[in-house]
């Protein structure tokens, strides 16, 4: 017990030290930050950091997976780690006193769990229980805490102040988080990490095409989708409602999942 202790005051840890090794790098001198991302300079040499490991280590990864891998038992996998992430999501949204949202979510846990053989098998979906996305960031937004400047975390990927606190709720709230294996759970975290990558390899490729910048259009994509799970999909105001605004970003909304491709760590982590 004290062993497993010990590994989960571990991982908390890892998780800390990367967003405070962010905040405090924020504290350099930064020319003529904007209004919406005051930390740029800083934020660029963090996303070019998080982009090399990507384009060395963790895509190459994803593909060797991709090629492993029947396509069958990847979409069971993905199946998998997403009935873990609506008990989380269940959790926030209860949190949020979101009751009927919340007993849909647990409903989808109970059902994909019990009938879809431990969630290999999206069975609630098509039972039509809808899927709702929540984390502890949307959580603290909810209850009135600002977002804060914009964040590229090393490794964990686009962020803000708030949701780089919200990184700590969320760990807690996977349940991967409380095996009493420590080889297990960072085995199962690596599993989801491959997953959630090899799933997004082909917006890598749409980033690329679309975007002048990537930085700018990554960090538009996540702040567009944060406001966006804020407010419920509704276009009142609210923090981050005055987005930085590029040229390079009309390629519809279907791209705002995009800065998961810097934030597969994290999702592999926290599962957002």
């Amino acid at each position: 017990m004290e062993h497993t202790t010990s590994s989960r005051r571990r991982s908390l840890a890892l998780i800390l030290t990367l967003a405070a090794a962010a905040l405090f790098a924020g504290c350099t001198t930064v020319r003529a930050p904007s209004p919406d991302d005051p930390l740029e300079s800083m934020n660029r040499a963090v996303f070019t950091f998080n982009d090399r490991i990507d384009q060395y280590a963790l895509t190459p990864a994803a593909k060797g997976y991709q090629w492993v891998t029947p396509q069958p038992v990847r979409n069971n996998v993905t199946n998998f780690f997403a009935n873990i992430g609506d008990v989380y999501t269940a959790a926030n949204n209860l949190l949020q006193l979101k009751v009927a949202d919340g007993l849909e979510d647990v409903m989808r846990v109970v059902v994909n769990t019990v009938f879809g053989v431990g969630g290999l098998f999206d069975v609630a979906t098509l039972a039509k229980l809808p899927k709702h996305t929540q984390d502890f960031g949307l959580t603290l937004g909810h209850y009135g805490v600002p977002a804060g400047p914009y964040l590229v975390l090393p490794l964990l990927g686009p962020s803000t102040m708030r949701d780089s606190v919200g990184l700590v709720g969320d760990y807690f709230m996977n349940p991967i988080s409380y095996i009493n294996s420590a080889a297990t759970t960072w085995g199962l975290y690596g599993v989801n990490l491959l997953s959630t990558r090899s799933n997004l390899l082909g917006a890598s490729d749409l980033v690329a095409d679309a975007a002048l910048d990537r930085y700018s259009f990554m960090r538009n994509a996540y702040l567009q989708r944060r406001h966006y799970l804020l407010s419920n999909g509704k276009s009142a105001d609210g923090d981050n409602s005055a987005l930085p605004k590029y040229d390079d970003t009309d390629t519809g909304a279907d791209m705002a999942q995009t800065p998961h491709l810097q934030g597969s760590h994290r999702k592999a982590i926290t599962g957002k």
